[in-house]
């Protein structure tokens, strides 16, 4: 927005210089990008907020200069134009689609000259980048820099039965406008239209087949308001961006509309010569009511830590147009001025204040608090979490909490065992977000689709974060957080750009054993189960040592990779990350070093496929044998010469006494007692 220092100085009569202004104007929050300095003038080119649409014009960046300098707006004189007739004899309006269009006035003027415009009108327009039209053009430009409202006039000789429709425009009509563009419009468009056509583009641009020209004389103002929406999606189709586009998009002043058409006409008559009506049409069929804002001074100290005095809050809030209407020993109330489209509630007067007293002098602090600041519970053992992870060789993922609608996943069991669904949204950004996330899943299968699109086939990735469902409509969803894992691809060794193997189930399972043990946690237990989102046969259940269930792990089903286009295995996990650590710690004792030597024993036992790892583990350390110290997991064996129901596991028995070095013959005794024991257990054979 470019403003004139000359112009600024007729209405506020302000002694700074342009460059005090560009100073001062930018701590109140209307930046100064740069100022131009003409042979007669200076222009400071104002940044607005889009949500002070006041400020789109001069008199609305005098009116933050007058509070600045304490002084008074000074408004122009109003000089009365000579009138004759009612409007209504001559034109008339209707508004078909008041939802587009709330308010539209008109008034005529006869008898007007076209010519050049006076010199002091063009010199004012040029010092600002607008070119001089002609005198009647020109005047509509003016106000519209002077007040902020657009204004449009029409020859009135070329509007068909001298009169205004405005109504939505009819699929595939067509209407060119002055910039000879002939441009085909939509039903969701508004027009300003006489009996026969469209000869304006609402609130954007006038149309070329009733614009004013040298052989006119009789001219028609238009000033209304325009629903914001409706002129910012009309210009985004089109792709047009005017003057009078960027006011109404962002709100123009609805009662300001007669004001500035009786502005308006008074210069052209002034200027043009001609005769206006006595009034002006103005349809305006649900009128707005003042919004009225209660305020308390004390608020302003509470929420910036300022000490403004009562008075100087007064003064501010006067000289910015808010009109003191009520006023207690506590409390000030105010009518907010029809062009302040952003003030609502009593924080939007805070801020007022606290702009003009000056932002800068609000302290550096923090804000008071009844308790000292602390982790939460669980902080540290998240950060274990990842730090473990991270070390696994997985990367952290963060996904938007927005997905489309999900069906295929089953949610973790604190979800799924009271009927909760995804909570949908009422009202989308995306289409492809119309859900809040109850699993994690999808946006990490998104992550590893996009890493294999980029020719990246070894992905290791985990997600931390929220997950809610909701398992009555209408209330607030639930919310927990969740712990998602994926693996796909090969085995790379530090140092080697192959892989050495491809990853599989256990690189997984180990990995989030091993995080889960860094967390201080009492081991996980996995068992059997069908779960919808993964492969039949190669799906587990996880759960804590109480056996409370937190979770699945396993291989993705075909359907999903099908889908996603994976052409490997991928093997994925979640489980409820809050039900976990608030599950059984460990406790950590200290343990002295052995001070006598370990004995090993292999064992390998042929045994029902349907008997798991954990079961032949837990039964090992139940059995309780003297000097055993448990077992570990060597390798299974399935094919050649093995039933096609069994399978061989190859366990390693570890035996080691406190007192001394046991003989061999001592554990040869231990461990045949112990594999008999096994073998009549699970009805093996030992091989």
């Amino acid at each position: 927005m470019l403003i004139s220092h000359n112009w600024l100085r007729e209405l506020t009569n302000t002694q700074l210089t342009p460059q005090e202004l560009r100073e001062r104007l930018t701590m109140v929050g209307l930046a100064i990008d740069a100022v131009e300095e003409q042979p007669a003038d200076s222009v400071l080119d104002v940044e607005v907020p889009s949500n002070r649409p006041d400020c789109l014009s001069h008199v609305g960046i005098a009116r933050e200069v007058s509070v600045i300098e304490s002084g008074q707006l000074s408004l122009p004189a109003e000089q009365p134009a000579k009138t004759e007739g009612k409007a209504g004899s001559f034109t008339s309006v209707v508004i078909n689609d008041p939802d587009l269009c709330p308010r539209y006035a008109a008034r005529l003027v006869r008898g007007v000259k076209i010519g050049p415009s006076p010199e002091w009108l063009a010199k004012r327009l040029e010092a600002i980048g607008q070119r001089p039209i002609n005198n009647v053009a020109d005047i509509t430009n003016y106000v519209l820099h002077e007040i902020g409202q657009p204004l449009h006039a029409f020859d009135f000789a070329r509007l068909a039965d001298r009169r205004i429709v405005v109504r939505r425009a009819a699929s595939g009509e067509k209407l060119k406008t002055l910039d000879g563009i002939e441009r085909e419009l939509t039903s969701d468009m508004l027009v300003i239209a006489d009996a026969e056509r469209p000869v304006a583009l609402a609130g954007i641009m006038g149309g070329e087949d009733s614009e004013i020209s040298n052989e006119t004389t009789d001219v028609l103002i238009e000033s209304a308001y325009f629903n914001p929406d409706s002129v910012r999606k009309t210009a985004r189709s089109l792709g047009m961006d005017t003057e009078a586009s960027r006011r109404f998009e962002r709100g123009a002043d609805r009662e300001g509309v007669l004001r500035a058409l009786r502005r308006c006409v008074e210069l052209i008559c002034a200027v043009a010569g001609g005769v206006a009506t006595e009034d002006a049409i103005d349809v305006y069929p649900d009128p707005t009511s003042a919004t009225v804002v209660k305020f308390r001074p004390a608020r302003v100290t509470e929420l910036t830590s300022l000490s403004v005095e009562t008075v100087e809050m007064k003064r501010i809030l006067d000289g910015l147009g808010f009109e003191l209407i009520g006023e207690s020993a506590d409390r000030l109330d105010y009518k907010v001025p029809s062009w302040r489209v952003d003030v609502e509630l009593e924080e939007d007067l805070v801020e007022e204040v606290a702009r003009h007293t000056g932002y800068e002098k609000i302290a550096s602090e923090l804000p008071p608090s009844d308790s000292a600041g602390e982790y939460h519970s669980t902080e540290m053992k998240q950060r274990l979490l990842r730090v473990a992870l991270n070390g696994l060789g997985y990367d952290e993922a963060i996904n938007f909490s927005f997905i489309q609608h999900q069906e295929e996943f089953e949610l973790i069991p604190a979800f799924a065992g009271n009927g909760a669904t995804q909570p949908e949204l009422s009202n989308p950004i995306l289409e492809n977000a119309s859900s809040m996330r109850s699993t994690l899943l999808p946006g990490l299968l998104t992550s590893l689709r996009h890493n294999n699109n980029h020719g990246i086939r070894d992905v290791r990735l985990f997600e931390i974060g929220r997950i809610f469902a909701t398992s009555k409509p209408g209330q607030l969803p639930e919310e927990t957080n969740s712990l998602a894992m994926i693996a796909t691809g090969g085995v790379v060794e530090e140092a080697r750009a192959l892989a050495a193997r491809e990853l599989d189930f256990f690189d997984l399972k180990g990995a989030l054993e091993t995080a889960v043990a860094r967390m201080y946690l009492k081991p996980l237990s996995f068992s059997k189960a069908d779960v919808k989102h993964l492969r039949s046969g190669q799906a587990a259940k996880v759960s804590t040592e109480d056996g409370t269930v937190v979770g699945t792990a396993g291989r993705l089903s075909e359907a999903i990779a099908s889908a996603h286009k994976f052409r490997q295995p991928v093997y994925v996990l979640e489980l409820d990350l809050s039900s976990l650590l608030a599950g059984p710690t460990k406790e950590v004792h200290y343990k002295p070093l052995p001070r006598y030597p370990m004995v090993v024993r292999d064992i390998s036992i042929l045994l029902s496929r349907t008997i798991q790892l954990d079961e032949v583990l837990a039964t090992v350390d139940e059995q309780s044998v003297s000097d055993c110290r448990g077992a570990r997991f060597v390798g299974v064996y399935e094919g050649a010469n093995i039933p096609a129901d069994k399978r061989s596991l190859t366990l390693r028995v570890e035996y080691r006494s406190d007192e001394r070095t046991l003989r061999d013959e001592e554990v040869e005794e231990r461990h045949a007692q112990l594999t008999q024991y096994l073998l009549q257990k699970f009805s093996a054979e030992q091989r």
